[in-house]
């Protein structure tokens, strides 16, 4: 791993305290070309931890409050009429970026979140017609609340899966909550801007070499019975895509080079097949009326399938 990566992971959990699991799984997910939906309570630090990422990146960041009343446009851009030079002129939304923090995104109708579809699989957005490229480093992170349901709307499955991963941010352990508490009381490291450790071309180097890291025959074996297996057993209704499959081996490709290797273990597909299956699955009715969660059955089914030697 280049020390520049580190560097990142340090100050990175210097200033996001209690979260190393999801910030090591939140940059895998970057690292693979991929994005992150951030479900947890309002307070949890989903916006600050999207933000500092930005910032020792050192590449461009938009922030988009998802409303019921936002329009697509007010995501992708529009056309206006420029009087002054008697031309039509395009201006660009908030979504030609390097991270875009999708705020609340199942705030919104599904006309307003479809406006995402294209820029997060094709990395283009077509206005009155005519397309647009993005920038080479776009991402999206977006969030939403689980203990709100009142005026929301749930995200299309279409959507979901153009999610590489589903993280949860759940509450800090006591002591990295107190050690927060003493940093916004003492108004340290929240109100120090964060210094870029690296810039978009070396970061795309990075991604260079993630995308040579090893995935051997019996890895690649190991995954697609996984994947298969969401299709086959009775407490799923609906098993994962090929996406999936793609997603869990990509973002392997990322935590194995996180951890310092250039080849993929069954631990590293283990390792990033929860956040990567999650929101890709749907449970059969009678299990959710038993009321296991998403996680317990992942978890059966990947302990399941024979590891490879």
């Amino acid at each position: 791993m280049k020390k520049e990566l580190q560097t990142l992971i340090e100050k990175y959990e210097e200033r996001i305290l209690g979260q190393s699991l999801n910030i090591k799984l939140l940059l895998s997910a970057i690292l693979a070309g991929g994005h992150v939906l951030l479900e947890g309570v309002p307070g949890t630090g989903k916006t600050q931890m999207v933000r500092s990422l930005a910032g020792l990146l050192g590449g461009n960041f938009n922030r988009i409050q998802f409303t019921p009343d936002l329009l697509p446009s007010d995501i992708t851009g529009s056309t206006i009429y420029n009087m002054k030079d008697s031309n039509f002129e395009t201006i660009k939304g908030p979504v030609f970026t390097n991270i875009l923090l999708a705020d609340e995104i199942n705030r919104t109708p599904a006309k307003t979140q479809a406006a995402l579809l294209e820029a997060m699989e094709e990395k283009q957005v077509t206005i009155q017609g005519k397309t647009y490229p993005l920038s080479e480093v776009f991402f999206v992170v977006a969030t939403q609340n689980p203990i709100e349901f009142e005026g929301t709307y749930p995200l299309p499955e279409a959507q979901q899966d153009r999610f590489l991963f589903k993280l949860y941010i759940d509450f800090p352990s006591f002591e990295d909550e107190k050690n927060v508490l003493h940093q916004v009381i003492e108004n340290k490291s929240y109100t120090i801007p964060l210094s870029p450790v690296m810039n978009m071309d070396e970061f795309l180097a990075i991604k260079e070499e993630i995308s040579r890291v090893t995935v051997g025959e019996n890895v690649m074996d190991y995954i697609m019975k996984i994947v298969r297996k969401t299709r086959e057993i009775d407490s799923i209704r609906f098993g994962a895509s090929t996406r999936a499959a793609i997603s869990i081996g990509r973002a392997a490709q990322s935590w194995a080079y996180l951890s310092g290797r250039d080849y993929i273990t069954p631990d590293d597909v283990k390792m990033v097949s929860k956040p990567s299956l999650r929101h890709r699955i749907q449970l059969s009715p009678h299990i959710e009326l038993e009321g296991a969660s998403v996680d317990q059955i992942i978890e059966e089914l990947v302990g399941s399938v024979p590891v490879p030697r």
